[in-house]
């Protein structure tokens, strides 16, 4: 896709109200697609980008109204609560990503958020890290089994004054609308270079952009109605025929795995399994450290610092007894333990972080994992738990994930407790 994209958009394309039939055809096979993905389990994100007063609460009335209502999820992405402007950027929306047979519809999504990063932060480093951030949620999605449809609806400048004209005769309509869309209207210009930057980097093969000409409604409601078939019907099409050839695809070479680096004997093996401390000196330095932790923790908060401490390690190593310890002098209200055991079906039936995500502590807070993402490829790999395939991916997804959390300015600290 060109950096004029937007540009070369036909607007004058529409369909006349006579068109009736053919959005009650559209209809019903949406209604069949629905049932049919929920029967087949298949996990879907529809998400809806474009300018202001281009219709978009019109036409996404329109494109559920087929929809049953117990198979879906609407949210819309307003500016962040002051709970989530206290943790990462994405973790609002994994805590929305649907259920297995679920749809879940964004009225504006993470991009509203990276465009408002850009814009009126003018930062653009924080853009890039946050596309990065994008494509690496939307890719680990894909991979899982989502299908993922993006449409953007796109209108004329001149198109949006006439109906920001026609909205302000309607004070409900202008109150809906709101003060900041006003302001968006206004900066037409400095957001398209913005939005032809994003649209361009996001678009792939997993999660691809559908443009909409919507200076015409009907047309814009006929367009995403087919391009939302056609995307069920082929989704429907590959989950079918995996289910007949399902394969172990190797994504990498054996002993080749993203982020592990060949070795000739073990890291565990290599341990020194002799040391000890003098039982004074232990008490000692147990109590020095404790209480220093005691003092970091409210400059932790003072600061607005997450801190994320993962303890790993062999059955009956010590790790509830440690974490006593570590948390003895804490303020209990700045600080919360997550044990970690085997995933319940609510949790079997999304994304395998998406049960972390959601425990990822607010700025300012410690979170302690009694177990953690890692078991994706330990505990479940060895006993089978998950596929050869999402074990291998999650390497990639592990090291995306704690990449995430240190962008956002989080601690993460990392034990294994050995023992012979």
């Amino acid at each position: 896709m060109g950096f004029s994209m937007l540009e070369k958009v036909d607007l004058s394309k529409r369909i006349d109200d006579k068109e009736k039939d053919l959005v009650d055809k559209l209809e019903i096979k949406m209604g069949e697609l629905q049932r049919k993905s929920w029967k087949m389990q298949v996990p879907i994100i529809v998400v809806f980008e474009g300018w202001h007063a281009s219709g978009m609460s019109d036409i996404i009335n329109r494109f559920i109204l087929p929809m049953d209502p117990r198979g879906f999820r609407f949210h819309t992405t307003t500016s962040p609560t002051d709970e989530e402007k206290l943790r990462p950027l994405l973790w609002r929306f994994w805590t929305k990503v649907p259920a297995r047979g679920q749809v879940a519809i964004f009225d504006r999504s993470w991009y509203r958020r990276a465009i408002i990063e850009h814009i009126e932060k003018n930062n653009g480093k924080g853009l890039e890290r946050c596309l990065q951030g994008i494509r690496s949620f939307e890719r680990q999605l894909a991979d899982d089994g989502y299908l993922i449809i993006k449409f953007f609806l796109h209108i004329s400048k001149e198109k949006q004054q006439q109906r920001f004209k026609e909205l302000e005769k309607n004070n409900g309509d202008l109150f809906i609308v709101g003060e900041d869309e006003v302001d968006y209207a206004s900066e037409y210009e400095a957001y398209l270079h913005t939005v032809e930057k994003i649209l361009e980097n996001t678009d792939s093969f997993r999660a691809p952009w559908t443009i909409v000409e919507a200076n015409n409604r009907n047309f814009a409601t006929v367009k995403i109605m087919t391009a939302f078939i056609n995307a069920m019907e082929d989704k429907l099409k590959e989950v079918d025929h995996k289910s007949v050839t399902e394969t172990t695809v190797d994504l990498f070479p054996k002993e080749d795995l993203p982020g592990i680096p060949s070795l000739k004997t073990s890291i565990l093996a290599r341990t020194d399994m002799g040391k000890t401390i003098d039982k004074k000196e232990y008490k000692e330095k147990k109590k020095d450290y404790q209480e220093r932790l005691r003092r970091l923790q409210y400059e932790l908060l003072k600061r607005q610092i997450p801190v994320i401490i993962i303890y790993e390690g062999w059955d009956a190593s010590g790790k509830g007894g440690n974490i006593r310890r570590l948390a003895r002098r804490l303020n209990p209200r700045l600080y919360s333990v997550i044990p970690i055991g085997a995933p319940n079906d609510y949790e079997i039936s999304r994304h395998y972080l998406w049960r972390f995500l959601k425990e990822i502590p607010p700025a300012g807070r410690i979170a302690i994992f009694d177990r953690s993402w890692y078991g994706r490829v330990m505990v479940e790999r060895v006993e089978q738990l998950c596929t050869e395939n999402e074990w291998k991916r999650a390497y990639r997804e592990i090291n995306e994930f704690e990449a995430m959390l240190t962008d956002w300015n989080a601690v993460v600290v990392k034990f294994w407790l050995h023992i012979d």
